[in-house]
């Protein structure tokens, strides 16, 4: 075999060799992107189904924070009672409550943010991503506004005195603005939420 020969079979090897390679490749690409049920072709595959199951996870400390929530509403309203009445021993007790209830809920907000956080560093199509944006700002909110409400009951439970007048006073004054503040942000966190549902509603029914 002359050189020229030699040389041509080592080119068809060499190409075989490629084409051997991307054919297998192409394989590997398609198979975990049935997995995922995107379509990957040499290039990552899309994640969103299993970023889906963490915020599927998420959704579990987002419920809790929506009981632990509404228990919160329920004392504020106590609470609230309790000082118009200068009702020293309720007024300790229900903000030592709040206190806890608070406590619980940002641990839960934490855990659902950090999930969020997670699925949104993954392959993901960008609708999705956004949508986990949106819910991560709701949280964000939802936590500010907790961490607001908690300085304001615990200031009632360490510092509320029935016999300083101007103390009490000082007290309930800081508490009243700290809560307007917390609905104020709440209200915002509602909406970062109501526009993540909405885009998921979008995608549901252009997916339909």
């Amino acid at each position: 075999m002359n050189q020229s020969a030699k040389n041509l079979t080592k080119n068809l090897r060499s190409i075989l060799l490629c084409l051997a390679f991307l054919i297998a490749l192409f394989a590997f690409a398609c198979k975990k992107a049935d997995r995922s049920e995107g379509f990957a072709i040499l290039g990552p595959s899309d994640e969103t189904p299993e970023a889906a199951q963490i915020v599927a996870e998420a959704n579990k400390d987002l419920t809790k924070i929506k009981v632990l929530f509404k228990e919160n509403e329920g004392k504020r309203q106590e609470l609230k009672k309790a000082m118009e009445e200068n009702n020293t021993e309720n007024v300790r007790k229900l903000s030592n409550e709040v206190v806890q209830l608070i406590n619980d809920g940002t641990a839960s907000g934490k855990n659902a943010i950090e999930k969020i956080q997670k699925a949104q560093e993954m392959e993901i199509n960008e609708e999705y991503r956004e949508y986990l944006r949106l819910k991560e700002e709701s949280l964000t909110r939802e936590l500010e506004a907790f961490a607001n409400y908690h300085q304001a009951a615990r200031a009632l439970r360490d510092n509320y005195d029935p016999k300083n007048k101007v103390l009490r006073e000082k007290i309930k004054e800081e508490f009243k603005n700290r809560s307007e503040n917390y609905r104020i942000i709440m209200d915002k966190a509602r909406d970062y939420s109501k526009r993540a549902n909405e885009l998921a509603k979008e995608a549901q029914k252009a997916k339909n």
